[in-house]
């Protein structure tokens, strides 16, 4: 547990895990200049409406044969207790509600369930909070408990409930202990987690194999700090004198759950309160950190300039011999030069082929503004479903630049089915996107899974697609279309196509693409290894800085790399180089994907088929997202190159 430093301890902590850091969201009211962007708040605004944190006003304890609660006061003031929560204020002795999320193995993030599926205590009546869109993308749901917590008052010990448990019950929590369950919790939107209970392995047996117990954690402590009237920190540990015995032969056994409850001042204000919740990095990581980014660096300038001056001295050379050529008729000539009639020649499958770049070009400037809104600190991953939110609102209203360039380059290139590539561009990759998480999300709800999306949310999903994305798509390309220029081509397309010579294999595309995902990939693998962890982890990746160095040295690398192969495709006469450019660029996709299969296997506690259907499911649509982006900025510098070395071509 990461306690501050102003956090007494009294009670002995189990070891708990890092909790998920949590913030209530910020919203920005946004002018209305256009009836689309009235449309885009309105849903966004229904995306991200926030219900009331519904509670029983009036409830009756009733006493059955499983459970008898003594907690009748909790129900008495949760009205106006959930009408504070929204301000953060408290008066003294006033109720702080506690909500209950989720519980699942710690080592697999993704396959959570509810937390009322384990014999647990629950509230008189069950009711569920109003949460997001972007929470419900994260798989938070969550509900009340019968927690009774009052603003400022410590209470040492109190009885949550009494629960008679069967043999099936017992096996149920033993198997959630052996799993390393854990759950989180919510007070005044501070993240709280803990472990179910623990295993001993120090009794042996006359044969000296240690002897496994199964002890549940039936003492909760919350430990609070507060400035003034509002909560800053919150807390929870297990007291390890007070457990229940689980065996596997226990027919029936009665368990009574208690918690307890100490408050402290403290200094912190609320403005900064989720920074005691910030996962720091330890000084030997941080020295990784920036000897990665310094070895990425020095690749970067060494590749840069070996490029640079290798086509330098090459084209110079080139030019050179070209020049003499023109006075020589018998001279032969050879190289680049030769396939100038047909360099410019334009690709086949013109449709998906803009497409893709539209879609690119929309990609690199949603990942630009996220990163320069993440170093404002506009964008905290803290902030409950912010980051979910901030990439769907982004994806749609980028979704515009799709359209423009693909429908400017599709014109340039001669296509005159526009309603197609207005399609194409919009489903290129949206479709993929919805299958694969069909996929999941039927896999999730069959497995009753938390982070399987309600049907509401799906359809809101959906609904910006169609009536944000599609729009604006199509806006964009009508635009695109009008304001397109003429191709610019440095030398003229001759009627007929030359042949190609043979091409030795280490020249040919697989090959190419192997080098050309490779050295990109070698310059960001250490910062993905702590992407991964924090990701797929109970962590938060918060070294923006560097993210956005890293991802600078990406597209430097992925840039100069592929031009360098276009470079050595033209000198073997091979024309055909706008196709394999956006493959060079975008090779690094297939890398990360495999590097995905190496962490998971190797380099993480994630197990199960069930999280490897999240993990492989979700890393394909990021991998296929990086391979546009990055086959969009290798084709754009390649062209940027042919079109400078062909122009200062004297050619018949």
């Amino acid at each position: 547990v990461r306690d501050s430093p102003e956090t007494p301890q009294t009670h002995t902590s189990s070891n708990i895990p890092p909790s998920k850091s949590t913030r209530m969201s910020r919203r920005t009211p946004n002018s209305v200049a256009l009836l689309l962007v009235t449309v885009v708040l309105l849903i966004f605004g229904l995306a991200n409406a926030q219900g009331t944190d519904t509670s029983p006003q009036e409830a009756t304890v009733s006493e059955t044969n499983s459970v008898t609660t003594n907690d009748a006061v909790i129900a008495v003031g949760a009205a106006r207790a959930s009408a504070t929560s929204k301000t953060h204020t408290y008066t003294s002795t006033q109720q702080v509600p506690v909500f209950v999320n989720k519980i699942g193995p710690y080592q697999n993030p993704s396959e959570s369930y509810d937390f009322y599926s384990l014999p647990f205590c629950p509230p008189p009546k069950i009711h569920h909070r109003h949460t997001s869109l972007g929470e419900d993308l994260e798989g938070d749901h969550y509900t009340n408990s019968p927690y009774d917590i009052r603003f400022r008052v410590n209470m040492q010990w109190n009885s949550l409930c009494k629960i008679h448990m069967n043999n099936k019950e017992v096996s149920q929590l033993r198997n959630a202990i052996k799993s390393f369950y854990h759950f989180e919790m919510v007070i005044d939107d501070l993240p709280l987690s803990g472990f179910v209970g623990t295993i001993d392995r120090s009794t042996l047996d006359t044969s000296g194999n240690p002897i496994e117990r199964y002890f549940l954690f039936k003492h909760v402590h919350f430990t609070m700090l507060f400035n003034g009237d509002q909560v800053i920190y919150a807390n929870t540990t297990s007291d390890l004198r007070q457990v229940q015995e689980l065996k596997a032969d226990d027919d029936e056994i009665t368990v009574e759950f208690s918690y307890s409850v100490s408050w402290a001042p403290t200094t912190v204000s609320f403005a900064d309160r989720m920074k005691l919740y910030e996962d720091g990095f330890y000084p030997q990581e941080m020295e990784i950190h920036w000897l990665s980014i310094m070895n990425s660096f020095v690749l970067v300038i060494l590749l840069t300039g070996f490029i640079a001056m290798i086509l330098l001295r090459v084209l110079k050379s080139d030019y050179t011999r070209y020049s003499r050529a023109e006075s020589d008729d018998e001279q032969e000539d050879y190289g680049w030069k030769l396939v100038h009639g047909d360099v410019f020649r334009f690709p086949k499958y013109v449709n998906l082929f803009s497409a893709l770049l539209g879609v690119g070009a929309q990609f690199l400037l949603s990942v630009t503004t996220a990163l320069i809104l993440a170093l404002s600190g506009l964008l905290t991953p803290s902030d409950p479903g912010a980051l979910p939110t901030t990439t769907i609102v982004l994806y749609s209203l980028t979704c515009a630049v799709s359209g423009a360039v693909s429908a400017a380059f599709y014109k340039q290139l001669g296509g005159d089915k526009w309603s197609w590539n207005v399609v194409t561009v919009a489903t290129v990759f949206a479709i993929p996107f919805f299958v694969v998480g069909s996929v999941i999300n039927a896999v999730a709800s069959h497995n009753d899974i938390m982070d399987a999306l309600p049907f509401a949310s799906a359809a809101m999903l959906v609904a910006i697609w169609l009536f944000v994305g599609c729009p604006l798509t199509f806006l964009g390309a009508v635009v695109g279309r009008r304001i397109a220029p003429e191709f610019d081509a440095s030398t003229r397309t001759h009627h007929f196509t030359r042949q190609i010579p043979p091409i030795p294999w280490y020249r040919q595309t697989p090959v190419q693409l192997v080098m050309a995902g490779f050295l990109p990939f070698s310059a960001i693998y250490i910062e993905l290894y702590y992407i991964y962890n924090s990701v797929w982890g109970h962590h938060h990746y918060t070294l923006y800085g560097i993210l956005f160095m890293v991802f600078l040295i990406l597209l430097t690398v992925t840039a100069c790399i592929t031009i360098a192969l276009t470079y050595f495709q033209l000198s073997l006469e091979d024309h055909r180089w706008w196709w394999r450019s956006f493959l060079s660029g975008g090779a690094t996709g297939f890398f990360i994907y495999a590097y995905s299969i190496f962490y998971f296997f190797y380099r993480s506690p994630m197990s199960g088929w069930l999280q490897g259907t999240f993990f492989f499911g979700r890393m394909l649509v990021v991998c296929y997202f990086f391979w546009i982006m990055l086959g969009t900025v290798g084709f754009y510098s390649s062209l940027l190159f042919v079109r400078q070395i062909y122009r200062n071509l004297k050619c018949d």
